[in-house]
């Protein structure tokens, strides 16, 4: 309960509105027992007939004579006490009956004057005023009720915001290592399912776990005026069926937290097949995506149906409380009238003998707590939920990442002079390393043809230079800057990577071009997709030119396109160093020549890595990057030998 308890303490940053809630809850608490109250001088007057005021002025009349019978009886016990019975305690006894009895006419007279003035002696008019009064309460409490719900929704639904918000920070922010733990689709799931499960815990918590409980105050403290030791008496079955709900609340914590897990289940299944569409059709995996996705709902379905079965269990079980205190007033209540008597089985309960009129209304209020405890069951539901959503969600939120940044912040100039691995040592996992001991240094201005087998470690030196990662042992530096000693927006500002799995919105080309620098003018953008050899075919292909939306990941395009509108979106940072990651393994040979000219034109004023399989892309290269067997071995390109034959023929 402790990351649930947090969840709750999120509410005061909205006291004012706590507070409102509150006082909502109360005032409707009030006016529940106030109601069951005012039943009382209806039953009088309907059963007896006279008026309040002749009623309160009985009552006074008979408490003087009560009083004074009680006197009598303690002056008889000082001077006529029984053979070997002390006197002390029988003085005790009457001594409790008389404070009693006082306490009762001092009530009655505190009231008179009122009844007196406000209410009418005709007891047919004391019946009309007083359900007049009901039904205006009545009114007043549904406009709290309302008022109360309404508030704590809008407080549940804020802090619900407010946590979907963070965990969106979190995913964006979140290094790559620790994002894959959870997966876009635990993120999806968190984002729209657990924190509702939150949102109804604080509902129940803010709404019902301080409305229902203070009605069922308001009743009890009603009943307990009115025989305190038999309200009592009742309550006996209050521990047995509290000991029950907590197993229950402990058994429905646990498929609360199975389900939560089988739900990111399903939204990675669901956004798995559907993110993947084109391959689940082409290879007719329809029928095996729908039963991937038939078994995650049926799991599902499975333990959505144990939650219900276990919150059927809190109903019954409420209700029998409800049931169990009814039954034990009913029977010592009516004993306790029909022989006007004051004890039971010699266990005193009240005074003096209640009356019909009294015992009516004692039961009124049980029956009045007994909505309030039902209500409980969907409370605790709530509860329990939201408890096994937060401690989802508040380890998730509190998780640091990996990649950090330096309190004392360096940097370099701009742009850099080289680029420097100093003896790094990196690994997914320590038994699988993919780099061991390497160094390099790479002037600026360099083109880097970065080669070797699949797995070799090539995308893993792009994300130890883009900093995804953190090398196990040696550091990258900018000139003499460990990079992990810059702002990450500072280093990360200085490059533009280009994958080939382009990731592009589906907004239109000036959204996705112009990404690459917030705030990028028109301007701008036609010069980059100038740049990238993309102009051609956005004027003459494409209707609505740069206002055309793209789809989902750049549907609409071909993957030459795409490619070079990824490239675009690149090259508008003027980013020192530019990186291609396979940008060109997947895309057409008119395509693939366009962004050969464009890092030819563009690999002057910036260092170029790109990482290829084609033979025909070294020839740009002053540098290869040869990846094998752990290491990286340097050599010089085809374009840095011809400048140096170029430079021999013309001595």
């Amino acid at each position: 309960m402790k990351n649930f308890g947090r969840a709750l303490a999120d509410a005061f940053g909205f006291w004012p509105l706590l507070l409102v809630a509150t006082l909502c809850a109360v005032g409707n608490g009030a006016i529940w027992g106030l109601n069951i109250g005012a039943l009382f001088p209806v039953i009088k007057v309907t059963m007896v007939g006279e008026s309040l005021q002749d009623w309160v002025e009985g009552e006074i009349a008979e408490s003087k004579v009560r009083i004074a019978a009680i006197e009598r009886e303690m002056i008889d016990v000082r001077n006529n006490a029984a053979p070997g019975v002390d006197p002390a305690i029988q003085l005790e006894l009457l001594q409790s009956r008389r404070n009693a009895e006082q306490a009762g006419l001092d009530s009655s007279l505190k009231i008179q004057p009122y009844v007196e003035k406000y209410l009418p002696k005709d007891p047919f008019q004391t019946v009309l005023y007083v359900m007049l009064g009901v039904l205006c309460c009545t009114v007043l409490k549904h406009v709290f009720q309302f008022a109360n719900t309404a508030i704590v929704a809008l407080i549940a639904a804020r802090i619900t915001r407010r946590i979907q918000t963070k965990i969106f920070s979190k995913a964006l922010r979140l290094d790559q290592a620790s994002f894959a733990g959870y997966t876009s689709s635990g993120f999806v799931a968190h984002i729209t399912y657990t924190t509702n499960m939150l949102s109804n815990g604080i509902t129940s918590v803010y709404g019902g776990a301080v409305r229902e409980p203070l009605k069922l105050a308001s009743c009890l403290i009603g009943a307990a005026i009115i025989c305190p030791r038999l309200l009592l008496l009742t309550m006996v079955v209050v521990p047995v069926v509290f000991g029950l709900l907590y197993v229950v609340s402990r058994s429905l914590k646990r498929v609360c937290q199975s389900l939560l897990e089988r739900a990111m289940g399903l939204h990675h299944v669901m956004l798995e097949s559907l993110n993947n569409i084109r391959t689940v059709q082409a290879y007719c995996r329809e029928d095996h995506e729908q039963e991937r996705f038939d078994k995650a709902t049926l799991d599902m379905q499975r333990f959505t149906m144990r939650i219900v079965s276990f919150n059927a269990l809190n109903r019954p079980l409420t209700e029998l409380l409800a049931l169990g205190m009814m039954s034990t007033a009913i029977v010592a209540g009516s004993y306790l009238v029909m022989n006007r008597a004051t004890d039971i089985f010699g266990i005193q309960i009240t005074s003096q003998p209640l009356g019909p009129a009294s015992m009516i209304v004692f039961f009124g209020m049980l029956v009045g707590a007994s909505d309030p405890v039902r209500k409980l069951a969907s409370v605790i539901d709530g509860i329990n939920t939201g408890a096994v959503a937060a401690n989802l969600l508040y380890p998730m939120l509190d998780q640091s990442s990996r990649i950090t940044e330096s309190d004392d912040a360096v940097t370099t100039s701009r742009p850099h002079r080289s680029l420097k691995l100093e003896g790094i040592h990196f690994a997914y996992d320590d038994s699988n390393p993919i780099l061991r001991d390497v160094s390099l240094e790479i002037p600026h201005g360099s083109t880097v043809a970065v080669v070797g087998a699949n797995g070799s470690g090539k995308s893993s030196m792009i994300n130890l230079l883009c900093r995804f990662y953190d090398p196990q042992a040696g550091r990258v530096c900018l000139d003499d800057a460990d990079i992990r000693l810059m702002k990450i927006k500072d280093l990360r500002s200085r490059i533009a990577l280009v994958t080939q799995n382009t990731e592009l919105f589906n907004e239109d080309l000036y959204y996705n071009i112009g990404y690459g620098v917030a705030g990028a003018t028109r301007e701008q953008i036609l010069a980059a997709a100038k740049a990238a050899h993309a102009e051609s075919f956005i004027e003459n292909e494409l209707p609505q030119r740069y206002e055309t939306v793209i789809g989902q990941d750049g549907h609409r395009l071909s993957g030459g396109q795409r490619q070079r509108i990824a490239l675009a979106r690149a090259l508008i940072r003027d980013p020192d160093i530019l990186i291609l990651d396979e940008a060109t393994s997947q895309i057409d040979v008119e395509s693939e020549r366009l962004i050969f000219d464009t890092i030819r034109d563009q690999c002057q004023h910036r260092t170029v890595f790109f990482v290829t399989h084609r033979q025909g892309m070294l020839d740009i290269a002053d540098i290869v990057l040869r990846f094998e067997g752990q290491q990286i071995s340097v050599e010089p390109g085809p374009k840095a030998a011809g400048n140096q034959r170029s430079d021999r023929a013309a001595a």
